[in-house]
């Protein structure tokens, strides 16, 4: 079981590195050469990719609820907010569901950190 991550533009650099250093498989929106990608379209690509998305953006909860209702699949979001989640604690929930969930646990699904 192994969750691949797709970190949207905003996230901070420190995450993405805390989360290589436990061997992690993370791609950013950046090295994916999709920056200033609008937000349903980061979400379509992180699915491609099969990867969860992760977000510190509020905007996917209208995103993904509109893709409920319509029956759209999407690879799944994991959320924190900025000031509620620090990035140990990012780190520290994305590896446990990354070690500990495999992509369709994560279907159609939005996580919200702390967990």
């Amino acid at each position: 079981m192994t969750v691949k991550f797709y970190m949207d533009e905003q996230v901070p650099r420190q995450i993405t590195l805390g989360l290589r250093l436990c061997n992690i498989d993370v791609l950013t929106v950046q090295e994916d050469g999709r920056s200033g990608l609008k937000d349903p379209d980061v979400l379509i690509r992180a699915t491609e990719l099969q990867r969860v998305l992760f977000t510190h953006d509020d905007d996917f909860f209208t995103i993904t609820n509109a893709y409920l209702e319509s029956g759209i699949k999407f690879s799944g979001i994991v959320y924190a907010h900025q000031q509620l989640a620090s990035i140990g604690d990012c780190v520290r929930d994305l590896e446990f569901i990354a070690k500990a969930c495999d992509l369709s646990d994560c279907m159609n699904r939005i996580e919200y950190l702390p967990l």
